[in-house]
Order: structure tokens, then C-alpha cells, then sequence
């Protein structure tokens, strides 16, 4: 799918939620190749108030109204995980070209799906793993594809949220899902051209036991073994009670990258009550940039039909982690990452 317009690609949004809003305003003032066409959104007046504060002409409760509209030539899909892969597919074959927040889906099969109907339907697909766009995480990928810290032999990634509120509406297995599929696909960024093989992990409800019984857990540390013989750990908290916290570590044969950092600035404080630093709380503040230009790439990726730089498969990857990583919850055993020799 190309376009070769000189017109901004007009792009309809699916899901007007946090994450959802912050990629309407991407699209309606940040990116001057895209404009936010449509919002769709199934509950009643949501997709309305995010329309009208970004002077987009059309809002709808009907996603599929949305999807039937020819002047759109792509999707973002911003909605719960559970239904992203069935809208990823009604969106390809809509022939619209899907931008899909993670996780793509949460089966093999239904990431399967998704991928193939993109593919039958000729159309980018691009899924949101935003640190792939952070220069200190893209920075440390390229010097290790270049060899500049040799062999890649020990690795980490983490996640820490700010806060746990009542976790209701949260799915059981949200760690590893929609958590920790960051870390695992940063994983897999940051030892270019190798597999995961081989999980074990363990998990519990450490900041709210009393919510364990509803499945939900909390925290969560997970081995990972590489086929070239590195070993990556990932880590998740839903309580970092200092703010939000991603950060990134490869240890190689010839030295070593860190990445991330959980200031909002570099700017530090020295003064009576010592010294202090402004921390991040939010992804959106961390990460405002990434987000940004995550969208810019897929708005490129359609506009000139080459492929987007984080694929389905990169997404089913990831994903076959996490479900490996639940096995291994479930057995106390390693378990086999799906696809591995």
C-alpha cells in the first residue's frame, strides 16, 4: 500500500482512551503528514468530547462505520487488548493500513490472524512498542548492532508503574501481557538477530495480596535465554512509589550500554531538604517523543509502502515471551518460548 498523495494522510482513530487521545492530538497537531479524520469510539459521547476538543469532523460509536469509510486510508487502534487482533483484521481487510497499540493480540493464533490478514490484504501493520523510538534505547540498539560493546552476554529491562489503583477491570496475566511485553520486545531490540528460547519466571502480588485472589499479580521477574547464549532478565512492579520507571542494560564482551532514566528532566535540586530530582509519573511524560514519533513512522511507512520498522511478527514475538513466561508461572518450571529449536 502506497500513497503517493501530497495531501496528509487521513487517519481514524479507534479507542479514545488515555492512550488514544494522546495519538488524536499526534495526528490532529504534531504531524503534519497525518490528520485525525474520524474517532470511533463504542461508548456513548467519548468519541464526541475527543473530536470536538480537536476540531475533528467526524465522531462515531460505530467502529465499523469508521472502517467502511473510503477517505480514510489508516486506523489507529487504541482499544483493550482483548479485542485488538479481530479490529486489526476488520481494519486490513477494510484495506486500511493498522497501527495497533500492544499487545497485538493475546493468542498465537490470533496473532497469526491479524499478521495474514495484513499481509493478504497488501497493508502495513505496525504495533506500538514505543522504545524502539526513545533515542537512548534506538542509540544503544544501533552501537550494538555495530559491535561497539562486542558480544551481547547479559541484559535487563524493566518497568515500574507509579501506582496500583483497584485493579477490577484488569485482566488476570496484565503483567506479562500488557507490562512486560515491552521488556520483552525491548529485549529482542537489543540482542539484534537473536531468538528467545527459554523462559522462567516467577510472580506474585506483593503491593496488593488481597488482590491476588481476583489473579491479579503485581510483580514480576522473568529469565529469558537467548540462542546466542545471552541471558536477559525483565522485571515489572505496579508500585514504584518515586514515579514511573523504564530502564535498560547490555553488558557485552566489550562493554556496556544503560539506557533510560526516571527524571521528567536532567534538572536535580540542591537545597535544604538535599538533593532532589523531578521525577517522572506518567508513560506520556517519559516517552512523550517516542510516542510521537512511533506514529510519525507508521504515517511514512504508508505514505511511501515500505515496511514499518516494528512488524507483526516483532509483536508475536514478544508475545510468545509472555505466554511462555505464564506457563512458567503456572508450572514453576522453565517452559519453551513458542517457535524456539
Amino acid at each position: 500500500m502506497t500513497t503517493h498523495s501530497s495531501e496528509p494522510l487521513a487517519v481514524g482513530l479507534v479507542g479514545a482512551g488515555r492512550m488514544g487521545s494522546f495519538h488524536a492530538e499526534t495526528l490532529a497537531r504534531r504531524l503534519p503528514d497525518a490528520r485525525l479524520a474520524a474517532v470511533a469510539d463504542p461508548v456513548p459521547g467519548v468519541a464526541r468530547r475527543l473530536a470536538d476538543r480537536l476540531d475533528c469532523p467526524i465522531a462515531l460509536t460505530d467502529i465499523d462505520e469508521l472502517l467502511a469509510d473510503p477517505g480514510i486510508g489508516a486506523v489507529v487502534v487504541s482499544t483493550p487488548a482483548r479485542t485488538h487482533a479481530d479490529l486489526v483484521v476488520a481494519a486490513a481487510r477494510a484495506g486500511k493500513a493498522v497501527y495497533c497499540e500492544k499487545p497485538m493480540a493475546t493468542t498465537l493464533p490470533d496473532a497469526d490472524r491479524a499478521i495474514d490478514a495484513a499481509r493478504t490484504a497488501g497493508v502495513p501493520l505496525q504495533v506500538g512498542f514505543n522504545r524502539r523510538y526513545d533515542a537512548g534505547f534506538r542509540a544503544a540498539h544501533d552501537g550494538i548492532a555495530a559491535g561497539d560493546i562486542g558480544t551481547p552476554q547479559l541484559l535487563r529491562s524493566l518497568t515500574r508503574d507509579p501506582g496500583l489503583a483497584d485493579p477490577a477491570p484488569i485482566p488476570p496475566w496484565t503483567i506479562f501481557l500488557e507490562t512486560l511485553i515491552h521488556d520483552f520486545d525491548t529485549l529482542r531490540y537489543l540482542n539484534p538477530g537473536a531468538a528467545p528460547v527459554e523462559v522462567s519466571a516467577m510472580a506474585d502480588a506483593l503491593v496488593r495480596p488481597d488482590f491476588k485472589d481476583r489473579g491479579l499479580l503485581d510483580t514480576a521477574v522473568v529469565t529469558i535465554r537467548f540462542d546466542n547464549g545471552a541471558i536477559a532478565v525483565a522485571e515489572a512492579s505496579f508500585q514504584a512509589v518515586y514515579g514511573y520507571d523504564v530502564r535498560g542494560e547490555v553488558f557485552g564482551s566489550g562493554g556496556m550500554f544503560t539506557m533510560g532514566d526516571v527524571r521528567r528532566t536532567h534538572l536535580t535540586r540542591y537545597g535544604p531538604p538535599g538533593v532532589t530530582a523531578d521525577c517522572a509519573t506518567y508513560d506520556q511524560d517519559l516517552f512523550r517523543d517516542a510516542y510521537v514519533a512511533e506514529l510519525a513512522d507508521f504515517v511514512d511507512s504508508v505514505r511511501t509502502g515500505r515496511t514499518p520498522a516494528v512488524t507483526g511478527e516483532d509483536a508475536r514475538a514478544a508475545l510468545a515471551v509472555a505466554l511462555a513466561a505464564i506457563r512458567s508461572v503456572g508450572t514453576g518450571a522453565p517452559a519453551r518460548v513458542d517457535g524456539a529449536e
